[in-house]
């Protein structure tokens, strides 16, 4: 392979992969404006590809990204994975599932325009339900030798063992926007906990909402998810977040009674169903959108709370799940005074001496004239104590879960005490 450099690649197993003791890694440089008014989109053509030997590729999913397949040689095909538009932030999502009529060994390399590259290590599934990432030894990222532009790999070859039986490949857990209503659906069972509509997509996909309480409509709390389709481990996050509000402790049923928790799991559908990279239907990045609100989705979650506010609530707490390459808390500067000022410091305090060695990696935001984004939007907008919540892509699941719940019971606890 000619001008090609591999790149050693190290996963970091258990929690040291989340304590980001590198001082490499600077957090959030300040947000730019950017202008978020509508632009097109170029949709991927949905198919299946024969690429030869009895071997099928397909896109034919929700949340699929596959953009061009090719067969290089008897062992190996290239497939193309581009984004919904340009210029986009490096999320480069994948997924697609493969199979053949006989059991055979294949090699993909999934490659990627010049100005993106390789992010996310491959999940596997047999069933679309249960993951697992890809054994180190079928795997490898490569770089080209004169390739300046990212510091990310410009490929990726993956050695899969396929037969008659479907194997799904992607870049996260495929979370779609069924299994999201199928998550909402399931909570909304739970008593206190009611779910309705916040209102319609772009291309009028539901935008379903979570109200949690008693009948407190001025104190309350306020989740969001998945404004980035590929930021599935803030979604799993978001979700033991919530689930431990809707839990039987005794700490979450006086949370109840005193605060009510509304939960926006998935702001962006119509990103998550297309497979985007990063924006919605409209081509914009939903979280640079919160002060110009040209996109439907942003509007209709700022409409909704800021009508809560102009009615007499109050919103203490909104907290916002994202992804990115290391666990970050992104926090207002704790010189402003929100709702309830210390709530989030010592929120982050008291959940970082749950685990062992862990020490959380805090981003304080001073910039006070950027408020494109939720974060100082509802904050300096609504006076939220307002955080967003970033967990890394390849941070363990169970750690995940576990960090989500824990938070959730300290929030609570401390918005009890301070209340």
């Amino acid at each position: 392979m000619r001008n090609i450099l591999p790149v050693l690649i190290i996963f970091a197993i258990g929690l040291s992969s989340c304590t980001n003791s590198n001082s490499q890694w600077g957090g959030q440089t300040a947000i730019k404006k950017v202008n978020t008014e509508t632009r097109p989109i170029q949709l991927q053509r949905k198919a299946t590809y024969d690429v030869g030997k009895g071997v099928f590729i397909s896109n034919e999913f929700e949340g699929a990204r596959l953009n061009g397949v090719a067969r290089i040689n008897d062992t190996l095909v290239s497939i193309l994975i581009t984004a919904e538009n340009e210029p986009i932030n490096t999320s480069p999502w994948y997924a697609f599932k493969i199979w053949s009529g006989v059991e055979q060994n294949i090699s993909i390399k999934i490659t990627y325009p010049p100005t993106a590259g390789h992010r996310y290590l491959p999940k596997l599934s047999k069933d679309k339900t249960n993951w697992i990432s890809i054994d180190s030894s079928n795997y490898l990222e490569e770089k080209s030798v004169d390739d300046k532009s990212l510091d990310l790999a410009d490929y990726a070859f993956l050695k899969l063992k396929i037969g008659p039986d479907t194997l799904w490949v992607s870049a996260q857990e495929l979370l779609t926007t069924v299994d999201n209503q199928k998550w909402v659906d399931d909570l909304a069972t739970v008593e206190h906990v009611n779910q309705f509509e916040l209102g319609k997509s772009v291309e009028n996909r539901s935008i379903p909402a979570l109200r949690i309480g008693g009948n407190n409509e001025k104190d309350l709390m306020v989740v969001l998810s998945r404004q980035h389709p590929p930021e599935v481990t803030g979604y799993l996050g978001m979700q033991a977040f919530v689930e431990e509000v809707c839990s039987d402790s005794p700490t979450a049923k006086a949370f109840r009674e005193q605060f009510t928790t509304y939960v926006v799991p998935m702001i962006n559908p119509d990103g998550v169903y297309h497979g985007h990279w990063r924006h919605n239907k409209g081509g914009i990045d939903l979280n640079r959108d919160w002060e110009d609100f040209n996109q439907k989705e942003t509007r209709l979650v700022k409409d909704y709370f800021v009508e809560k506010v102009e009615n007499g609530a109050t919103i203490y707490f909104m907290i916002d799940f994202h992804s990115t390459w290391r666990d970050i808390y992104y926090t207002i500067d704790t010189t402003f005074k929100g709702n309830m000022p210390g709530l989030i410091p010592e929120m982050i305090t008291e959940s970082g001496k749950e685990f062992d060695n862990y020490s959380p990696n805090i981003k304080p935001r001073s910039d006070v004239d950027a408020k494109v984004s939720s974060m100082p939007y509802f904050f300096f907008e609504l006076g939220a104590e307002s955080l967003v919540y970033e967990i890394g892509d390849d941070t363990p699941r169970a750690f995940v879960k576990e960090k989500g719940r824990v938070s959730a019971q300290k929030a609570m606890e401390i918005m009890l005490k301070k209340k």
